[in-house]
């Protein structure tokens, strides 16, 4: 045992030794006066002495003191090399960007503090428990960044950096929160596509690819390497973390043209000081959060997102914002209502119809280019505040003949790509049959609602009239471990129906199933199978995917009383958007949907039916806090009061 500590401790230099007890301490004096001796929180005047303490000059003790949070993680060295590794490359280079504004608000003779709350990546946890975590972290992390802001009760504004799928949402559920303070989101921005190889969604199926013989040992090893080719930003496709920069932006939040910028690269690093100048300006103007994000900011988040066809998680984190802010929380009536009017503009991966990189949308000008349609067409209020601090008509005429717009789309031109063909004007994009983003299905399997992105149906499977039948036979699994191995192994074939239950809130904490969806995507047969489960997905996902079925199984969803063999029918009208999910016989028997759901609330539930026996204590709370909140439809937030109103009537109740 002392050979082992001597190891520890080893090597041992004399000048360890030479241990200072006392220093003169900060040279100066503390800007003072008798009025706030007599009336300033003693905390206000012990920060001081530690903010001189840190090092910085007594005399800019007065400028306003500036609060940057971002989800910073991992060590990188001075050139850039790691030293110690995030979770993944879209929190790797954000303390650039907190730099950057940092020496602009010290420029501007502004105070600037900076925190951090990192978050998980949902590409490194696919498959894994690590996912049972994903959606309940969104929650704690705007907790704490919302007791953050809270605990230097000197800020006067708030500077939030984050990119990726949790990080941003929560950081923008925080800044919404925060209804007196100005706030500026700054994306932290999107990785570069390998010159040649594959994106990082692409590159997830690997595995699923060679079991069936469709790459090679060495090719998988070699495109595995190189998909993340720039080692900052979100992912390269309009996932969750590229829709929640866009969505971001569309509220207002983040400044114009800022979502998607190439991360490491000076336009990228610029965004930090702009928005530096920004919310010193809001400052300035009395502007804050809740002059923007509002009920009309809300909308126009939402119309954006149908416009570039965004990833569905959203549909959890745009409620979720808008009950943070105070604002109406929309419900699936609303997300149809304005998908049925907004047509999808922007061609990019996963969506198509040509898989551009998400750097490309940033060039073909954003944000802005896609508003600048959407006004023409009367689908945003572009009477709605940002934190430009003019409103989005104001922007919208700057940025129609900004030198920005079109230097970014030159340089996009100039790789042989018409900008016109990433972000399509609406005549165009009719002609070339983009449909719109999603559908919520209902039916006896989901009588509370479902949702698929429709636009990501592959259009070999839909007829002429825009819809999407399969009647086919249900494969029944309870863990996404087993239906995984189903893929690899051959189990699963064209026209199966690959249900997947009890992977709810209650059951994983509502995991994300990119391994099941991206396998099916990539796989030649994969098309001709539908996965319909109660958990949710990627979104980088495509394909005739149906999550989110509610109830969810281990709440007394039908979904949870399925078999295998029994019939399912699915329908997805693309145009309309309407669907339904039914089960519709079993053997050689036949039913009706009516007929169907009597059968299914006759049954007992699936006899492999349980809460995942790793599901952390954590994720069990979460659940529960948020399906008396209003469930997944809800946004999955924490609705103080009526879990208050829960607690007071069952403590009641076993008072007697």
């Amino acid at each position: 045992m002392r050979e082992h500590l001597a190891r520890i401790y080893a090597p041992v230099s004399e000048d360890m030794y030479d241990i200072a007890t006392h220093a003169p301490g900060p040279a100066g004096r503390l800007p003072l006066t008798a009025k706030l001796l007599r009336e300033a929180p003693s905390g206000h005047l012990f920060g001081w002495t530690q903010n001189v303490g840190m090092g910085w000059r007594p005399d800019r003790l007065l400028g306003p003191e500036v609060l940057i949070l971002s989800t910073q993680g991992g060590l990188r060295a001075e050139d850039g090399t790691p030293l110690a590794l995030g979770y993944h490359t879209g929190h790797w280079e954000v303390g650039l960007l907190v730099r950057a504004a940092a020496d602009e608000l010290r420029s501007l003779g502004a105070i600037p503090f900076a925190a951090a709350v990192s978050d998980p990546c949902d590409g490194r946890s696919q498959g894994t428990p690590a996912m049972f975590d994903s959606l309940p972290y969104r929650n704690d992390a705007a907790m704490v960044l919302r007791r953050l802001i809270r605990s230097l009760p000197t800020r006067q504004a708030v500077i939030g950096v984050a990119t990726c799928d949790k990080g941003l949402p929560a950081m923008m559920m925080a800044l919404a929160a925060m209804h007196g303070l100005p706030c500026v989101v700054v994306p932290g921005g999107v990785t570069l596509p390998p010159t040649r190889g594959e994106d990082a969604g692409k590159v997830q199926t690997i595995g699923a690819r060679f079991a069936h013989g469709e790459i090679t040992l060495e090719e998988a090893a070699e495109v595995g390497c190189r998909a993340c080719a720039t080692p900052g930003g979100g992912c390269q496709f309009l996932g969750t973390a590229a829709t929640s920069q866009v969505v971001a932006e569309a509220l207002g939040l983040a400044l114009p043209h800022s979502a998607l910028a190439p991360s490491g690269q000076p336009i990228w690093e610029a965004i930090g000081r702009q928005s530096a100048r920004a919310v010193l300006r809001l400052i300035e103007q009395g502007w804050s959060t809740r002059d923007i994000v509002t009920d009309a900011a809300v909308r126009n988040a939402m119309a954006v997102h149908a416009a570039f066809g965004g990833s569905t998680n959203l549909l959890l984190h745009i409620p979720a914002i808008a009950h943070a802010a105070g604002c109406r929380v929309p419900t699936v009536a609303d997300w149809t209502e304005v998908n049925r009017a907004v047509p999808r503009l922007v061609s990019v991966l996963p969506n198509g119809p040509v898989h551009h990189p998400t750097v490309r949308v940033f060039l073909a000008g954003g944000v802005p280019e896609v508003m600048l349609h959407l006004r023409r067409l009367g689908l945003v209020d572009t009477s709605a505040r940002t934190v430009a601090g003019c409103t989005w008509d104001e922007v919208l005429d700057w940025w129609e003949a900004s030198e920005r717009r079109a230097r970014v789309r030159q340089r996009l031109a100039a790789d042989g790509v018409d900008p016109d063909d990433v972000i399509l004007p609406p005549e165009k994009a009719r002609a070339r049959g983009l449909t719109s983003t999603v559908t919520f299905p209902v039916g006896n399997i989901a009588p509370e609602g479902a949702v698929i992105k429709s636009a990501a149906i592959d259009d070999s499977v839909v007829d002429e009239h825009g819809v999407y039948h399969h009647l086919g036979r249900a494969k029944v699994f309870t863990s996404e471990r087993d239906a995984i191995a189903a893929i690899k192994n051959g189990d699963i074939q064209a026209g199966d129906i690959l249900v997947l239950i009890g992977r709810g809130p209650s059951g994983t904490g509502m995991e994300e199933t990119y391994q099941l969806t991206s396998a099916l995507r990539h796989l030649p047969f994969g098309k001709h199978v539908t996965l319909i489960t109660d958990a949710r997905f990627s979104g980088v996902s495509t394909g005739a995917c149906i999550g989110h079925v509610g109830p969810e199984a281990l709440c007394g969803g039908p979904i949870g009383k399925l078999r295998d063999g029994d019939w399912i029918e699915v329908r997805i009208d693309r145009v309309r958007l309407e669907g339904r999910i039914d089960f519709v016989g079993e053997g050689d028997r036949r039913y009706t949907p009516e007929e169907g759901a009597a059968v299914l609330a006759a049954r007992p539930p699936h006899p492999g039916l349980a809460p995942d026996p790793e599901l952390p204590d954590d994720t069990r709370l979460w659940a529960a806090l948020q399906a008396v909140s209003g469930g997944t439809w809800r946004g999955a937030v924490y609705d103080v009061e009526r879990i208050l109103a829960v607690i007071q009537a069952g403590q009641k109740a076993l008072d007697g």
